[in-house]
């Protein structure tokens, strides 16, 4: 029973840690304490009821009924007893928590918030896996079986996030149920009896176990396998504009691979691609518009404490009818419709799609692309961007500042007003809001105070060399410093905006690229772009850019909002798409009276077009030279060996003579001294340069036999039909005997052109294959290698093993265990 108790609780850890992945779902830790507890407590009625020696059914009711109680406490209704004793309308509290979970899950990107309905979907799911889990392990000792319902919790974040899990959270669950499949294995073992080591001490419960040590290892191998192997897979990469680098950031989500629109942190990758030095072109429109505005492709409309995140948005097929804005003309708005298409490259990959404002029509899009008309975004949760060409026809409408000053007031219960003006509290912000709208009596002229405050004359500069971010501390030290770039001004605008109880969002596209002349625009990364767009009653979404316009390459004013820093002689006319300032967003960047300069020089195009990136046939080069010297290695490592041996061979070693006793008697002369020791290691060299060829042509070796053996075996099979090849084999065979076995070794004999014609012969007789891998990888530096790496290993393991049965010995428990060694 005290194994299966053990069993019981790890099973109740694994399924824990198998929880892990679903870290990647919500903003918070509180799911995990709620997990842990329903998890603790259906461990403990498991283990009760085991005690009790319940049967199986009898643990499976104790398991459901803690699972019960424990989340009753955990989502009280208001009705409990003690707490923790559920009563009908607590289960109609959780039919309700379950209904509102089915909205939720629509209505929330990840990562979530801690709603109600969400954390009791999964705390309820991780529980009911702990039971089942529980009944698989120990109930019905099938632990392997475990690993379903354990994988059943993964593919939950699998399914909602589109791209790749987190790899640590995957190998916490690994881990966990690894650890339930050795421990079910080493208690199968322990049953058989007691433990002993080789001296015969008994050997406790609680010491290691090589059987545990050996899965350890196993387990450890297969996971780092397992995170590994997916990397070298084409395609397991990639991300919103690829070429030019993730743009990623910490916020909600990383943009890419056609993941879902509402995760995108759209501030992260504006922020990346802004930065890169590269210029890489990213989408191509051509348009029949004279001037259009900015091509937007996502929003940003809910704010946080932590600043503004994307909405999951929602939507209708995007190839039928779209709403007509027509609908919300009036007097002093102009609405004309124009026709587009777009060309987006392959360095931009993301499950938006680039549009121009009020879209009414599109062609060649499948019905996996979306539209929502509260956004006017073109979304997709199947496909992403990368490649498309599409054409669509929308409406470009123009507003009169009399027309927007004009705009009625948003009623209270209007949905717009009340989620797009939910603003943290944040005194500064607040302060200097109420400062900019006092006295203004209209939306229009509150909303142009706070626009006109992001000025020159204010302090404001443009900057890319600031930190990213759009929380309450970034907007206050955007508005302390007054130095950024499109996303602090614009997400700056619109909290302030919001903080005076008009709508507002942060809006994400490009802004005009160069012309070629036909209406067509080239827009590459240093295009992207953030502005702020107002609501205002019975007109709707309005932009306004607060950006300095002659710091931003192809910026777009208007009458209703102008350039706040042009000279105050020139007007811009309604419905104009130019800075006052004369500048064209048309014209190419070589346009010598263009004034959209980058203030840091980071937006600077140069040419009329798209800097071309660096060439890539050097790095193809590179590669290849790279790769060629890293297959020659062996080639030149056999190479240097056999010249170093040859430099030993060819130099016949001279013969100092000493007289010594002979069996009758009689005078005997030998090498001796230094020269001795130079002709046996001549031999040996000339000998190993043998073995090596041997092993090179595919011809056996035999380690344990003498050299005369060989040489006999070898003339006798191999080199028969070659005179001066058994003569030379000979000659080696019986060098290396003499400087092995005789007082005196060979002297006086050449051994480097024996070694020559026994490689001609053994060449000769060899295929072209073989040849050409003697040559270029031979076989015998390749088995030395391996044979070097195998024995270092070998040291290595056993290093490891002796200091850990070193560090075994001052284990507390076995030095508080007191017992004598049998």
């Amino acid at each position: 029973m005290t194994a299966h108790r053990n069993l019981g609780f790890v099973a109740a850890a694994a399924t824990l840690l198998a929880a892990a992945p679903l870290s990647a779902i919500f903003e918070r830790w509180t799911w995990l304490i709620q997990a842990a507890i329903v998890v603790a407590v259906v461990a403990g009625a498991a283990a009760l009821s085991r005690l009790a020696r319940a049967p199986l059914w009898g643990q499976v009711l104790a398991m459901l009924t803690g699972l019960t109680l424990a989340l009753t406490w955990v989502f009280p209704g208001g009705t409990e007893f003690f707490a923790f004793v559920p009563t009908p309308a607590t289960f109609a509290h959780f039919g309700d928590l379950l209904s509102a979970s089915l909205s939720d899950m629509r209505s929330y990107g990840v990562q979530v918030p801690d709603v109600d309905s969400l954390l009791f979907l999964a705390v309820l799911g991780i529980g009911a896996v702990a039971v089942v889990v529980d009944v698989l392990t120990v109930g019905l000792r099938r632990p392997a079986l475990a690993g379903l319902p354990m994988l059943a919790i993964y593919s939950v974040p699998v399914a909602v996030y589109v791209d790749s899990v987190p790899a640590t959270p995957f190998v916490v669950g690994a881990c966990g149920y690894l650890w339930l499949l050795v421990t079910d294995n080493v208690d199968r073992v322990r049953r058989f009896g007691r433990r002993f080591t080789g001296e015969g001490r008994d050997v406790d419960v609680w010491e290691a176990s090589p059987l545990a040590a050996a899965g350890r290892r196993l387990a450890v191998v297969g996971v780092v396998l397992a995170v590994a192997l997916p990397l070298a897979v084409p395609g397991m990469t990639g991300g919103l504009l690829n070429a030019v680098g993730d743009g990623t950031g910490t916020g909600n989500g990383r943009p890419g691979q056609g993941g879902s629109p509402g995760r995108i942190d759209l501030f992260a990758a504006l922020s990346g691609q802004l930065n890169q030095s590269e210029v890489t072109e990213l989408v191509k429109v051509t348009t029949n518009e004279p001037a259009p505005f900015y091509l937007r492709f996502g929003v940003a409309d809910e704010l946080l404490p932590t600043g503004f995140r994307v909405r999951v948005p929602s939507g209708k097929p995007a190839n039928r009818n779209l709403p007509d804005p027509t609908e919300r003309g009036g007097r002093g708005v102009t609405q004309q419709r124009y026709e587009a298409s777009v060309e987006v490259s392959k360095n931009l990959t993301m499950p938006l799609l680039p549009v121009y404002a009020e879209p009414v029509k599109t062609e060649d899009l499948s019905g996996n692309w979306l539209y929502d008309a509260n956004r006017q975004i073109v979304f997709s949760n199947r496909e992403n961007s990368r490649g498309k060409r599409y054409s669509f026809d929308y409406v470009r409408s123009t507003f009169s500042p009399a027309a927007l000053r004009a705009a009625p007031s948003q009623p209270a219960d209007d949905p717009v007003l009340a989620q797009q003006t939910v603003t943290p509290s944040v005194r500064e912000v607040q302060k200097l809001v109420d400062q900019l709208v006092k006295g203004r009596t209209n939306d229009y002229d509150k909303v142009r105070a706070i626009y006109d405050y992001f000025s020159v004359e204010n302090g404001f500069t443009y900057s890319l060399s600031t930190r990213s971010g759009t929380s309450g501390d970034d907007i206050t030290n955007f508005l302390n410093t007054k130095v950024g770039f499109c996303q602090q001004y614009a997400a700056a605008m619109a909290w302030l905006v919001r903080s005076a109880g008009i709508p507002a969002r942060v809006a994400f596209g490009f802004t005009n690229g160069s012309n070629s002349g036909d209406g067509t625009y080239v827009l590459t990364n240093k295009n992207l772009h953030a502005w702020t767009e107002v609501h205002f009653g019975g007109i709707g979404w309005v932009p306004f850019d607060a950006t300095p316009a002659a710091s931003v390459q192809g910026s777009v004013r208007s009458a209703w909002a102008p350039d706040t820093d042009a000279p105050e002689d020139v007007t811009p006319l309604p419905g104009s798409t130019a800075a006052p300032g004369g500048v064209d967003p048309s014209a190419g960047a070589d346009d010598p009276d263009r004034l959209d300069k980058d203030a840091d020089q980071g937006l600077a195009v140069g040419d009329g077009g798209p800097t071309r990136q660096s060439p890539v046939w050097p790095w193809w080069v590179g590669g290849a030279l790279a790769l060629l010297a890293l297959l020659a290695v062996p080639a030149l490592r056999r190479s240097a060996l056999r010249r170093r041996r040859r430099a030993r061979a060819s130099v016949p070693a001279a013969t100092t003579m000493a007289a010594v006793p002979g069996q009758r008697g009689e005078a005997r002369e030998i090498v001796v001294g230094v020269d001795a020791e130079r002709a046996r290691a001549d031999a040996h060299a000339a000998w190993d340069e043998l073995l090596d060829t041997l092993v090179d042509f595919h011809v056996r070796v035999d380690l344990t036999e003498t050299p005369r053996t060989t040489a006999e075996r070898l003339t006798r099979e191999t080199l028969a039909e070659d005179a001066a090849a058994v003569t030379g084999i000979r000659l080696l065979g019986r060098a290396e005997e003499r400087a092995r076995y005789a007082r005196d070794p060979l002297t006086g004999e050449e051994l480097h052109p024996a070694l020559r014609s026994v490689r001609g012969a053994l060449a000769a007789r060899a295929n072209r294959r073989t040849r050409l891998l003697a040559a270029l990888l031979p076989p015998s530096v390749l088995l030395r290698w391996r044979t070097a790496l195998t024995e270092r290993s070998t040291r290595l393991v056993t290093t490891t093993g002796q200091v850990r049965q070193r560090l075994l010995r001052w284990n507390p428990r076995r030095l508080l265990a007191g017992r004598p060694a049998r």
